[in-house]
């Protein structure tokens, strides 16, 4: 360690090894899907503090991370083209990004260290940007400023690629779990048991159990990492032993070429479905698995990956999962095995965030943006925290509804599930869902705080047209298509405006039976299948294009960074008007506004959409 060190923090060691950098901190959580470019290490998250920073060189600071379960392959991406951080300081415990470099250690023998400091400690680091930091192990030494082209601060990493040990006794492990560990059922399975079990020792598990089906988010292609993963796991003899279904991939497998994307990074896209399906995956390709007749029952045990399905999974559904990182959703389903903890486990499930929405209890008042605005604002405060939202059950809120919610909830909580009173499947009075270990927390929502969620996802300069209507993120349901077509009968679609909806095979399969697909590409709507909107860039998006409207928080707070345009987010069926009325104008929803609530946002509140 250096002379000049001012202070020394020790902590727990997540990932051992030894690294100098400059330090990056922020209290703000970061989803690295999403968040962050894979290719360059630029967080082009435009609604974080650290937007346009990039991660190479430096000692990342940040309480977790948040959002997507895909993190785990973008720290995997970034570690193996050298663009990652040269090690991660966390202040909450962190699974996701962890998972991903256990991973690049246990398959390519490399990593960083990972860090996890006490509260008090972390704080500390918040004003000390710029820093040099030297991290060995769990110690964290915070040394003199670094000059802006001093070169004392690259990776210095020394990282033993000798697999740490799995201690016996740590887990109790079965005779299946034993015989794996010892690779009597194939290379695959030892690994993933090794992985399997390195996370259960982070949760505190003392057991693992078997799940009756898996949802492999690991499928989409971010990179040479992601196909490296999948098919040495094939090339080693895995096969799942459980049910597994596929999410969203990074083509539509069926119309790649028609819309022109670009054959190397397709022919990567297939090669890694296909490494999964033969692996005895089902080709699912959905991000929406609880639309699928599989979807699991109250009280079933599974192990799901996509952060918007294991928020549904838990919170609508009662099943139990915990929030699966990738990659470890496949080690799970090549060894049906996974740690007993988190969510699994009635206690984890409780709430310690008691939300009140107050004056809106008639379900004629709000339209289908509400959902996304409520959710989007509890996932900002709820953090790490299971909430529980009182005071909308008067609402009925439908499925769709509660999608919504639990899609832009998990794009800023890093929380596996919520609970609605008087909704949700758990949530049948407040004691039964209120946790009895952990201080409570009361918090109530005004229209203030949805509309200062509103002004962020309205990205859109004033008078800026929108040439792009994005639908289906998550994936759209047949009773969607349904109340699309319903909204869209007897108009016009403007020609420079285009609309595109996302779902799974098996829901355009239906909505075409039904004679949907027909009458609403007739109207003039297109549909892509396999992929969703965070997979979607040019040429399905137009060059053209400045402005993308759309009615999921989720893809209004990701969209910016991922795609480079501006955003309009809106009701469905304003996004149906935006796509017919020329000078239509874009303005709050009027639940926002009612009950003369003062107009106080960015704009004027006004976005044109001009044929």
């Amino acid at each position: 360690m250096t002379s000049d060190a001012k202070l020394i923090f020790q902590g727990t060691a997540y990932i051992n090894g030894q690294a100098t950098g400059i330090l990056l901190p922020s209290d703000e959580p970061l989803s690295f899907w999403g968040g962050v470019n894979p290719s360059t290490g630029e967080i082009v998250d435009r609604h974080h503090e650290l937007s346009g920073r990039y991660l190479q060189h430096s000692v990342l600071a940040i309480p977790s991370g948040r959002g997507s379960c895909s993190a785990s392959g973008v720290i995997l991406e970034l570690l193996r083209n050298g663009k990652g951080p040269n090690a991660i300081i966390f202040e909450r415990q962190e699974e996701i990004l962890t998972l991903g470099v256990m991973v690049a250690e246990e398959i390519f023998g490399m990593a960083i260290p990972i860090v996890r400091l006490l509260p008090g400690d972390f704080r500390k680091l918040l004003g000390l940007g710029g820093a040099r930091v030297e991290v060995r192990d769990g110690c964290v030494r915070i040394g003199k400023k670094c000059s802006k082209d001093s070169n004392s601060c690259s990776l210095v990493l020394a990282v033993d690629i000798d697999r740490p040990s799995i201690h016996a006794g740590s887990v109790n492990l079965s005779p299946i779990d034993q015989a794996m560990l010892e690779g009597a059922h194939g290379e695959a399975a030892r690994v993933s048991m090794r992985i399997i079990l390195r996370m259960a020792s982070l949760l505190g598990a003392k057991e693992l159990m078997d799940v009756s089906q898996v949802h492999v988010d690991g499928c989409l292609y971010t990179g040479p990492a992601s196909l490296a993963v999948a098919e040495t796991l094939r090339d080693w003899g895995g096969q799942v032993r459980v049910p597994t279904s596929l999410n969203s991939i990074s083509i539509d497998l069926t119309r790649w070429r028609a819309q022109e994307i670009d054959p190397v990074f397709a022919g990567h896209a297939q090669s890694l479905a296909q490494a999964y399906i033969d692996m005895g995956a089902q080709p699912t390709f959905t991000c929406a698995p609880y639309q699928l007749e599989s979807a699991p029952k109250f009280g079933e045990q599974v192990a799901w990956a996509e952060s918007n399905a294991v928020v549904y999974a838990n919170s609508v559904l009662g099943a139990r999962t915990m929030k699966y990182p990738d990659f470890l959703d496949i080690a799970i389903a090549l060894t049906g095995r996974a740690p007993r903890g988190g969510p699994h486990i009635d206690a984890n499930r409780r709430a310690s965030l008691v939300v009140t929405v107050a004056g809106i209890d008639d379900p004629r008042t709000v339209d289908d943006s509400f959902y996304p605005l409520l959710g989007y604002h509890v996932g900002s405060v709820a953090a790490n925290r299971i909430p529980v939202i009182v005071g909308i059950s008067s609402l009925v809120p439908t499925r769709d509804n509660l999608k919504a919610f639990g899609a832009a909830f998990a794009t800023l909580s890093s929380a596996p599930m919520f609970h609605i009173l008087g909704v949700t499947p758990e949530s049948t009075t407040l004691d039964a869902v209120l946790s009895k270990d952990l201080e409570i927390q009361s918090i109530s929502v005004s229209l203030d705080a949805l509309t200062s969620c509103w002004e962020q996802l309205n990205t859109a300069s004033p008078g800026q047209d929108v040439g792009l209507i994005s639908l289906g993120n998550p994936h759209f349901s047949l009773q969607e298509i349904r109340h699309l077509a319903q909204l869209c009968r007897g108009r016009q679609k403007g020609d420079a405006v285009t609309v595109i909806i996302t779902c799974s095979r098996a829901c355009y399969g239906l909505a075409t039976q039904a004679g949907l697909i027909k009458e609403l590409e007739k109207f003039g709507i297109q549909f892509v299948t396999d992929t969703c909107w965070c997979m979607i860039g040019e040429p399905i998006i137009l060059p053209s294009t400045k402005a993308i409207m759309t009615n999921s928080a989720k893809y209004a707070h990701y969209g910016p960074g991922i795609t480079g345009r501006q955003f309009v987010f809106g009701s469905l069926a304003q996004c149906v008007d935006s796509a017919c009325e020329a000078g239509f104008l874009q303005r709050k929803p009027l639940w926002l506004i009612s009950k003369g609530h003062e107009v106080r946002d960015k704009h004027q509140g006004i976005y044109r959409v001009d044929k």
